[in-house]
Parts: C-alpha cells; structure tokens; sequence
C-alpha cells in the first residue's frame, strides 16, 4: 500500500502529450458560444452573433422518425445504414442533379468529423482560401499537414479566382496531390458560387490534379436566386461532397453528416471505413434511421425547410443593410446565416483607440456593448484586417416561423417587430460607431 508521501509525488506526475494536440485552441465558434452562456449566466444581455446555430425546429417527419426508431439499437454498418445512404442519394439526384452511389457514400457522426476523417487518409498539402471555416486549418495542423491560406479579394466578393488558385499551385512547387476545400454557401461570408465560377475553378483543379473538398453544409440554405451547383458537377472524378442535418435541417445536435465520393475513389472509402471501424465504429442507430425521413422529400418537410431558408434571407438582408448605412463595407448575403462587416472605412479611428485589429475589436464589442462576434483573424486573414464574422440566428425561431406564415412580406419591418434582438445587435454596433469612431 502507497504511503502519503508516494501518493503525493504521484500527483505530481505530469504527462507528455502530442505537441499536434497541445498547441491547438478550442475552435472559436463553440468558445465564443460557451462564453456566451457564462456572461447571460451572470445576468449579461449579450446579443449573440457569435454562434451559427439554425434557431429553428427539427422537422415534424424526422422526430416522429426518430421517436419511432428509439427501439434501434445494433451496430450499423461501418458506411451507414444502406437505406440511409440510397436515400441520401435519390435525395441529392433530384435536388442537384447528382449521380452519387451508395457505396461511395459514408455517414458520420457530423460532416466536421468527415471533413476531418477525409483530411487525414489523404496526402498533399490543404489549400484554404481566407475567409473559409474555423475548423479546416486546425484539422490539418491535427494531421501535420501543410495548409496554404490563399487571400480572397472583397472586390471579388471573397470568393477565389482561377488565377488565385493557379497562383497558388506554382507557389507551392510540388508536383504531389493537393486539397482544395471549399464551401458554398460560405461561412464567414454568406457568398454563394455561380456555375460559371465552379467550372472554372474546376478547370484548374483537373490541370493541377488536386482533389476537392466540396462542403455543402449549407446547400439548403441557399436564397441567391440560383439552384444550388456544387463543385462534383463540373469535377465529378476529383471531387468529394459532404453534408448533413445540421443547418437546413436544423438538427445540429443529432450529428450526423454524410460523405459522397466518386465511384474512382473507392480506394479513398475503403481507408475511410478502416479508420472508422478502429474509431467511432458508427453513427447512433436510432439517428440513421431518424435520418431517412431526412432525405425523403417529403413535401411538407421541403415547404417547412423553404420558409426556414427565406428568413435566413430577411435577416441576412436586413443586416446587411444596417451594416451598410452604418458605413460598414459588406457584401450582401446569398445563403447560410452569416455576413462579414469590415470596419476598413473606420481605420483611422480604429487605430486611434488601439482597436484596428480584428481581435481587439471583437473583444470591445463583446466587453463594452456585449455583441458577441468573431474576428476575421479566425478565419484566416491577418489580425490586422478589422472585420468580424456575424451570425444572424438570435432569435427564437418556431416563434419567427409560426409569424412568417401569416406575414404579407417578410422585410425590415418584419425582422424588426419578431427579430427583436438583431436589431438591438445592430443598435448597438451603430452606437459604437457614432459614440466612438465618428465623433
């Protein structure tokens, strides 16, 4: 038996860890969103623009379905449910016009795990264009990959250019495989890629030989006016898709994402399933089954997902007409429920006040009129780019939706009397603006 002096000594111990792993930070979308919590649970009132969670409920068809298969409760495949993948799909056939098959078709516990899972079974360096997602870098960094951010331009409404990517490629000078990932609709920015963008970034793709990452996360939530196009229509041999139930169908705490690649990269699924099996095994039985109705078409599920996506439009819009009026440079959303102010107009007095980099001015913001929001610096531009990501989900969204369908339009007014706390948001960013940086 130990005495009290070796126990001691044995508390003492520190372990070694992964160097990989230790020099990470928790992604900043769930910080910022358990930072949230901590300020509202001391009795702040904190606007939150930090966290992009879809405010509104899970659809009708997929809990029914998921009460009726909580009996569910064998392992399920390592790729997922059969019936799950060939729904998925027909699902994505009819919608955008896919060819997917399912035994290309691998589900997930979230796409984030996917995009992860894919990350590390393939080689090459990972290009990211700047603005993208938090989590693609730190994934990398996880693997020991090499990550190259590629600089997107306002003027093009930061979205990268075939030059941009060309550019890229010669810098990098190595003739191996390359990743490319890319999301549409984006998130930071709300931006959404035409056709002829897509097929032109393809082109360079093919030339290059670099595999794609196309993140369609937010395919549902998409109001530009055009059908959503994904990269796998104009590079369907290098390219892999995923998605998931968390944005359009608003059930991001079910987590589960799916994974579609070409029939050519059955080499990519078969290490896949290996990982999983020696991983997370499978994805909950009762979610795989719960997620069937998910892409079943069914009509009133798709009606209810459409109204969804044109508040996402109303307040997407209406912020982004604040933002303007205030003076903010932002480009105007096309889908998800994001928009990217920057404060460049601002600088001048920003630099004045020791607030002109994107970091210092999120945490003003958060501290002095409790608007929660992330830095540019987060998604991959320099710290000194004085811009921050805004989530437009505060409200209380069944509510929302109930008001949205017996509105004669859904405008600023709308967004106003049942959105209450983004207009707050934006009264508070103008009155920093006029107190601070015009006066």
């Amino acid at each position: 038996m130990l005495g009290p002096r070796a126990m001691t000594q044995n508390l003492s111990l520190q372990p070694i860890m992964n160097s990989q792993i230790t020099s990470l930070k928790e992604s900043s979308t769930l910080a910022i969103h358990q930072r949230v919590k901590e300020l509202k649970g001391q009795g702040q009132n904190v606007v939150h623009f930090g966290f992009g969670q879809s405010p509104f409920a899970v659809p009708d068809n997929i809990q029914q379905a998921l009460r009726e298969a909580s009996h569910q409760k064998e392992y399920l495949p390592t790729l997922g449910l059969r019936e799950l993948r060939e729904a998925f799909c027909s699902f994505q056939k009819e919608l955008y016009g896919y060819d997917f098959h399912p035994d290309t078709v691998l589900v997930g516990p979230g796409s984030k795990e996917l995009i992860f899972q894919a990350l590390f079974v393939l080689e090459g360096p990972l290009l990211i264009p700047a603005p993208s997602w938090v989590s693609y870098g730190p994934q990398a960094h996880i693997r020991g990959k090499t990550v190259h951010t590629i600089l997107t331009k306002k003027a093009n409404n930061y979205k990268l250019t075939p030059e941009e990517l060309e550019q890229s490629c010669l810098h990098l000078l190595v003739n191996r495989q390359k990743i490319l990932i890319l999301n549409s609709p984006n998130n930071p920015t709300g931006t959404v890629y035409t056709d002829s963008e897509l097929a032109a970034l393809a082109e360079v793709c093919r030339q290059h030989g670099i595999i794609v990452i196309s993140d369609e996360i937010y395919s549902l939530t998409n109001f530009s006016g055009r059908p959503h196009r994904g990269f796998a229509h104009h590079y369907p041999e290098g390219t892999i898709t995923t998605g998931g139930l968390s944005k359009g169908h608003s059930a991001g705490g079910y987590r589960l994402g799916i994974l579609a690649a070409p029939l050519n990269f059955k080499s990519v699924i078969k290490a896949l399933t290996a990982m999983v099996s020696e991983t997370y095994s499978a994805v909950s039985a009762p979610t795989q089954y719960a997620a069937i109705a998910a892409y079943s078409l069914d009509p009133k599920m798709m009606s209810y997902i459409e109204q969804c996506t044109h508040i996402h439009r109303a307040t997407g819009h209406y912020l982004h007409r604040r933002f303007q009026q205030m003076g903010l440079d932002c480009i105007q959303p096309e889908g998800a429920f994001y928009l990217f102010p920057d404060f460049e107009p601002f600088l001048p007095q920003l630099r004045k006040l020791h607030l002109d980099d994107s970091p210092s001015l999120c945490r003003h913001l958060l501290d002095k009129y409790a608007v929660a929001t992330l830095p540019a610096s987060d998604f991959y531009f320099l710290p000194e780019f004085p811009a921050c990501r805004v989530a437009t989900v505060d409200y209380d969204g069944p509510a929302v939706h109930r008001a949205a369908l017996s509105a004669p339009q859904l405008d600023d007014s709308f967004v106003e009397a049942h959105c209450p706390r983004l207009k707050e948001g934006a009264d508070r960013i103008e009155h920093f603006i006029r107190s601070e940086l015009k006066k």
